[in-house]
């Protein structure tokens, strides 16, 4: 800039140049502003898009998310306390191919493995077994003594090699559907769901009965989580060389490797989820999501007297084309959320698909046990 005499007016162009300076860093704030609410926004359109979009439960946890994670909104839930805390069997993956996965590979370890020679008291829960597949009425103490059975028949077995067994089991065929093993058959719509939670900042744990590393095995690869967030029943472990030593007695060794110890130590259901949840993440949910009353505690505890909003959800086993339904529990399940404030979702209503477009329920599925399996004295028990 020139002043009368001709020369540069050296304070006006240095204001200038602030000026400038300034409008285009304001210009590029608002330009990246804009360009954060868009790639959110576009995120969001396409999320949850295997529910049918006047789904309650998606609707709901759409309007949830908009709400909870605006710094404006009164609802607003800091990044820290977004917790959500998930069931897996019949939650997230089908619990009934015929039963629960953690049962079947039970089964198969007690009954189909030619390198284990069971006990009399395993072959008795498996034979227990076989009256809930026929029954559908699941056996009083069967939690505890199948927790029991899953302990004693791995003694002993290295962890990294339990971990290989499960996840080869895992890789069979599912017994009921075509197009799918059994560690394929995690309900689709409720990974979009994880997924969705990831995205906005949520820390998800799975907080199942079933035996903990059972559930690191059958999840691994398959849940975007890390076996810290995947939480189970439990068993003991040990060091491979520390005998009948106690572990206060112990010192790990340069080559010890970690092994199953064979005592079950916790089922984790109904209040015991709360426990642990308490133990092992010590801050309380905001988000809950089960399929059955063992998940009812979790639930309660998600939202009973939290300083954040917070909402449960629970699955209703009401599709009997697409999956192995059951409409009579299904609506009793129903009657408990409206009774409770929960939200109920329907796999039959809400979902587009479960397992995929290219899975086929098999009209008679595939039977991998029988009770010819057992020997006698497991069949007739002595007097």
């Amino acid at each position: 800039m020139m002043n009368e005499n001709g020369s540069v007016n050296y304070v006006k162009a240095a204001a200038a140049i602030v000026i400038v300076s300034l409008l285009a860093v304001g210009l590029s704030f608002l330009a990246g502003k804009g360009a954060v609410k868009g790639s959110a926004a576009a995120k969001e359109e396409g999320a949850l898009s295997l529910w049918n979009e006047d789904a309650e439960a998606r609707v709901q946890l759409i309007s949830y998310m908009e709400a909870i994670t605006d710094e404006g909104n009164p609802d607003y839930i800091p990044p820290e306390r977004r917790i959500a805390v998930f069931d897996m069997d019949g939650t997230l993956c089908c619990e009934t191919d015929p039963i629960y996965f953690d049962h079947m590979l039970f089964m198969h370890r007690v009954l189909a493995d030619p390198d284990y020679s069971a006990s009399d008291e395993e072959l008795e829960v498996a034979d227990r077994i076989f009256d809930f597949i026929n029954t559908g009425k699941y056996p009083e103490g069967m939690d505890t003594d199948h927790g029991v059975g899953v302990a004693t028949s791995f003694k002993g077995m290295k962890l990294k090699d339990f971990d290989a067994y499960v996840k080869a089991y895992r890789d069979t065929p599912a017994c009921g559907y075509e197009g799918m093993t059994k560690g394929e058959a995690f309900y689709k719509p409720m990974l979009q769901v994880i997924d969705y939670l990831n995205a906005n900042d949520f820390k998800v744990y799975v907080v199942s009965g079933t035996d903990r590393f059972i559930v690191r095995g059958l999840c691994d690869g398959v849940l975007d989580l890390p076996p810290s967030q995947l939480i189970g029943s439990d068993e003991r472990l040990a060091a491979s060389g520390q005998g009948d030593e106690d572990g206060l007695d112990y010192t790990f060794a340069e080559d010890d490797e970690l092994i199953l110890a064979g005592d079950f130590v916790i089922k984790n259901l109904k209040m015991n989820k709360v426990a642990v949840i308490e133990q092992e993440i010590g801050v309380q949910p905001v988000l809950s999501f089960g399929n059955s009353s063992g998940d009812f505690a979790m639930d309660q505890f998600t939202t009973s007297g939290n300083p954040y909003r917070s909402l449960a959800f629970q699955l209703c086993c009401d599709d009997t084309e697409r999956e192995n339904g059951n409409p009579e529990k299904a609506e009793k399940m129903r009657e408990s959320c409206a009774e409770k404030g929960w939200i109920a979702v329907s796999m039959k209503n809400d979902w587009k698909t479960i397992y995929g477009d290219d899975v086929k329920k098999k009209s008679e599925p595939d039977r991998e046990f029988s009770e010819e399996m057992l020997p006698e004295a497991a069949e007739e028990p002595a007097a």
